[in-house]
């Protein structure tokens, strides 16, 4: 009986690590047709004006934005797959229309100040199709109860 339950435990083991690494084994799969596919057709890339943004003193309540501007210097299409931020007081709008080589962009974030007290550093992610596939904007306010 011990031993059945031995063999038991080791064929579950055996099952899950095997599952585990052909997951693995379908992500690493895509990542290679992607890059020899950016390869193929050159490499996009991003260039902002700017990555940081201060809104300065802003009074509790206020909703204010930014345009982030950005040109893609590379040789092929550069697509934002996702923009986000890890509070729901940041939104970020843009599109995820591929953009040319030479073309120019923008992404606009919203932040709202509501609930917020004092200096505020908010994050942006971009997760692109560049050879880094991720960029972070940052905003700044310094929020005085109203």
């Amino acid at each position: 009986m011990i031993r059945f339950q031995i063999l038991i435990k080791v064929a579950f083991v055996g099952f899950f690590s095997l599952f585990l690494l052909s997951c693995n084994q379908i992500k690493s799969d895509k990542n290679i047709d992607t890059h020899s596919l950016n390869q193929s057709k050159g490499t996009p890339d991003i260039q902002f004006d700017t990555l940081f943004y201060d809104f300065g003193n802003l009074i509790e309540g206020e909703k204010v934005t930014y345009i982030f501007k950005f040109k893609n210097t590379g040789t092929s299409d550069l697509i934002i797959f996702d923009a986000y931020s890890t509070c729901g007081c940041t939104v970020p709008n843009y599109s995820n229309e591929p953009l040319k080589p030479g073309d120019e962009g923008k992404i606009e974030v919203i932040f709202d100040s509501s609930g917020r007290n004092g200096m505020q550093y908010k994050n942006i992610t971009l997760k692109l199709n560049t050879p880094m596939s991720e960029k972070t904007l940052t905003i700044k306010a310094n929020v005085k109860p109203s």
